[in-house]
């Protein structure tokens, strides 16, 4: 019997792993893949596991994922943001709540089963949401930042949805006022006399596990302080979930937290994984296809209220049709908390099984759907909107300043690196224009200023109509390779003459940036290296003029001296490494010189010698190889370990 569950654990977790890669492929979400897996796995599938074992793996996982929120939950960026999330997000909550409870009323639903219906559907996707926008470069956006105000909002609503479950159960639809009040009280003492628990004892308790200096223990004990206090709100007549959410933000405040992140995070997507397995086994697959018809209509009902609803309320706070058309849609899916809230409603039996099972496969679809849709949500938005949103914005496309200096520098993208750059030129009294993309960006700038305008750098006629051709220099300080390359090939066609800077985080595609046009490429991580090295070296006394001799000498070789380093205990395979070959008396190299040795062939570099303590960077081709020679070379290191084998053996 044991056996037999073993292979069944090992099965589920080959399924999950073959449907996570697949998955990915399509550029659907893990998400899906552990769903897919509980399907399988389960009654609908071939049933390796009974309900009683489903129900309790389903528990745990809300427990985890519960946990991990709270970890990540940030006192500081909800304050911070705390207008649109309270406003916006409550608004949101309500109304969609209200409108999906409402119309579940009115198909047969009781008032309980109503109000877990309409808050399951509220709520969106917050990992789904969150990671695509990240992708697409869009959190900065304005859509971005309303979409994630909306989903801090829904994360701390499931609170008290969790403190509202077990009361259901409890009353029913008797339940009174009273019995509502005294349960959110009891739960905020608890999570009061868990915070001040928190606050003056818990740091000791992890001063002495941090003083083991063991990561092993440090994950149990934060497990141990999860369920005790998961344990401790269970007790009081309250979601054991809630007990997991406020012990993630006991350790999330704490000073631990870093450590704690740096622990847990090679387990967290398991643990939610867990969870999302366990959701899957509870769905009734042969059910779905009973009311296949239902499904795709509350589906479509679904997405077309919460859309509506959302654009609706952003359009009354004066956001334009862009902007709240684009949020809209990016919110339009039902979230994993859903997932949560079904399976808690189904264990306290408020919800039957059946409606339940048609709740969780809608969400399912809606969540396999929302990658596309958030990824086109700009797209659609402006195709819907018309060019309602491009004739606001050419006024500042058209008006721009003219200028008769032919030393004008053009800044294309206004990031964190572009606001530098014009903050020094601004400095020194030379003149410059800006260009980017970024609507909320370029209306802030111009507010305070600054010289900037809306617009695609990669466009043509934009950049003729900003006055590249008579710019002194071009600066590009975007960091997206097929950008810079597009927008290099466009700049070099207009101004064939002009200079043209391009950032970059590495120099790998150093060769492709020079031969696209860039005069100079200026590779951020290695850069940085250079500043450090100057300042050593100064410290240690070297003359300034050696030292700036020194670093253009570097920058003209490509960064040579930046690549090639001896290898530690994990050794990435993609990059250059150094190693030393110490040449022994009956080495093959001894007595050739370093014109003989098919360094090309070999595919490495020899970088320098070593003989009795003094290194010859580079020997000279003449330069003859004896014994106990320490040659440096350089390449990858399967090329390293064949020269190795060359060098000594021929």
């Amino acid at each position: 019997m044991e056996h037999s569950i073993f292979i069944h654990i090992l099965s589920m977790l080959v399924i999950a792993i073959v449907a996570i890669a697949l998955l990915r492929r399509l550029g659907l979400p893990a998400i899906l893949a552990y769903l897919l897996t509980g399907v399988v796995s389960g009654p609908s599938g071939f049933h390796w596991f009974t309900q009683l074992q489903m129900q309790s793996v389903a528990e745990l996982g809300v427990v985890l994922l519960m946990f991990t929120l709270g970890l990540e939950f940030s006192v500081p960026r909800l304050w911070a943001m705390r207008r649109t999330v309270f406003g916006l997000g409550s608004a949101q909550m309500l109304v969609t709540a209200f409108f999906a409870g409402g119309v579940a009323m009115l198909v047969g639903q009781d008032l309980v089963a109503a109000v877990v219906i309409g808050s399951a559907i509220a709520l969106s996707s917050t990992a789904i949401v969150l990671k695509l926008l990240n992708e697409q470069n869009w959190l900065r956006r304005r859509h971005g930042e309303l979409s994630v105000s909306v989903l801090l909002f829904q994360d701390l609503a499931v609170v008290p949805l969790l403190i509202l479950m077990p009361l259901l159960a409890k009353g029913g639809a008797e339940m009174s006022f009273n019995s509502i009040a005294w349960g959110l009280l009891t739960g905020i003492l608890a999570f009061l006399g868990l915070m001040s628990f928190g606050k003056w004892i818990l740091p000791r308790i992890f001063d002495e596990v941090a003083r083991s200096r063991s990561n092993e223990l440090f994950v149990l004990s934060t497990l141990v302080v999860a369920l005790v206090t998961g344990a401790f709100t269970q007790w009081l007549g309250l979601s054991m979930a809630l007990g997991a959410f406020i012990a993630g933000m006991l350790l999330g405040e704490s000073q631990y937290r870093r450590q704690l992140e740096a622990d847990i995070r090679p387990f967290r997507d398991l643990l939610m994984g867990l969870f999302f397995i366990s959701i899957g086994m509870l769905l009734d697959f042969n059910l779905v296809m009973q009311y296949w018809w239902q499904v795709l209509l509350i589906l479509a009902g679904v997405l077309l209220s919460k859309i509506l609803i959302v654009h609706g309320l952003l359009k009354l706070v004066g956001e334009n049709t862009k902007v709240s058309l684009s949020t809209a849609i990016s919110l339009g899916q039902v979230g994993e908390f859903s997932f949560v809230l079904l399976a808690l409603a189904v264990n306290y039996q408020l919800l039957d099984t059946e409606v339940s099972t048609v709740l969780v496969a809608v969400a399912v679809i809606s969540m396999s759907i929302a990658p596309w849709l958030i990824r086109h949500s700009v797209d659609i938005a402006k195709k819907v909107s018309g060019n309602k949103l491009a004739s606001q914005q050419e006024p500042i496309e058209i008006v721009l300043p003219h200028s008769d200096e032919s030393d004008v520098v053009l800044i294309l993208g206004y990031g964190r690196v572009g606001q530098t750059i014009a903050r020094f030129l601004k400095t020194e009294a030379v003149p410059y224009m800006v260009l980017d993309l970024d609507p909320t960006r370029v209306t802030e700038a111009r507010a305070a200023g600054e010289n900037i305008h809306f617009g695609d750098a990669c466009r043509m006629a934009l950049l003729k109509k900003m006055g590249i051709r008579q710019a002194s220099l071009v600066v590009v300080t975007f960091c997206e390779p097929r950008q810079s390359e597009e927008c290099l090939a466009v700049a070099r066609k207009l101004a064939p003459d002009v200079k043209i800077l391009v950032r970059t985080r590495d120099d790998a595609n150093l060769h492709e940036l020079k031969e696209a046009g860039a005069t100079q490429v200026i590779p951020e991580s290695l850069e940085g290296s250079l500043m450090l090295v100057s300042q050593v070296l100064f410290k240690c006394g070297v003359p300034l003029a050696r030292i700036i001799k020194r670093l253009e000498s570097e920058r003209r070789n490509h960064y040579q001296y930046l690549h090639g380093f001896f290898s530690g205990t994990e050794t990435d395979f993609t990059l250059d490494l150094l190693h030393a070959v110490s040449l022994a008396s009956g080495a093959s190299a001894v007595g050739k010189t370093v014109a003989d040795i098919p360094w090309q062939a070999l595919d490495v570099e020899l970088r320098a010698v070593r003989r009795k303590g003094e290194e010859v960077d580079p020997p000279p081709p003449e330069w003859v190889l004896r014994r106990n020679d320490i040659l440096m070379l350089v390449g990858k290191p399967r090329s390293i370990e064949k020269a190795e084998e060359y060098l000594l053996q021929g």
